[in-house]
């Protein structure tokens, strides 16, 4: 299910905007959540309450506090949410992308257009969200690409991401729970209970440990190495790697 924000001082355009939800909803065969608000302090409010939106239809121009400043609050709390800027002028188009905004739309916005984007975004979405990992935390919501998860590690109750890039992140979860949501990603592997593995990063097997690119050091219990082995070498087959014995 779709959840879709709109914010706006003008309630025309919000009456109209839940008009155009309805007419997508029926003609697209959607579900969509719609939430809409008249100022920008009640969408604040609710970010900061732990509201996550997939799509955010923000208008630029309003009393008080501009769109863009909006914006800005708002990836401090979720930099995942598809931000689409609404305004009458085009003054804001470049100043709108420095906070990741997904597309600027000159106002008024008629129902092929709307359509055109919410299918646009709606198909980005949904493939994001196939190859992503959302954590929610206290510090926010971040968005793992699953191809850039290294491994993952555990200790307590503290899950630690490892990244291709060095970055760790952090978040409460079991590794049970984990491992799964990653049950359908065979690139995956658990070889001991604390650890999950990305086997597109694993430079050698040993008897006692996997090395990662990363040179990270994964510990293989007794008895498991043979058949990591056989995991690891059915994975390279199927991805039709190279082999030199």
């Amino acid at each position: 299910m779709i959840k879709v924000a709109f914010c706006d001082d003008d309630l025309s355009v919000l009456n109209e905007a839940n008009d155009l939800i309805k007419q997508y909803c029926a003609e697209r065969n959607q579900e969509i959540v719609y939430t809409a608000f008249h100022s920008s302090l009640e969408l604040l409010a609710e970010f900061e309450k732990g509201m996550s939106p997939d799509i955010l239809f923000l208008d630029v121009i309003m009393p008080g506090e501009d769109g863009i400043s909006v914006a800005k609050e708002i990836r401090q709390y979720n930099d995942i949410v598809k931000i689409i800027f609404l305004t009458s002028s085009s003054d804001f188009a470049v100043e709108s992308y420095s906070v990741g905004a997904y597309f600027y739309q000159v106002k008024p916005i008629c129902a092929e257009i709307f359509f055109r984007l919410m299918d646009s975004v709606i198909s980005e979405f949904e493939e994001i969200r196939k190859r992503s990992l959302i954590l929610q935390g206290k510090s926010g919501i971040t968005r793992i690409n699953l191809t850039k998860l290294e491994y993952c590690e555990v200790r307590g109750r503290t899950l630690f991401f490892h990244l291709e890039n060095g970055t760790v992140v952090e978040n409460s979860g079991s590794m049970d729970e984990l491992c799964g949501k990653l049950a359908d990603y065979d690139n995956f592997i658990r070889p001991h209970r604390s650890f999950l593995v990305n086997m597109e990063y694993i430079q050698s097997i040993s008897y006692r440990t996997i090395t990662m690119n990363d040179l990270a050091k994964i510990p293989i219990p007794h008895g498991k190495c043979s058949e990591i082995k056989n995991k690891y070498l059915d994975y390279l087959f199927s991805r039709k790697h190279v082999f030199i014995s």
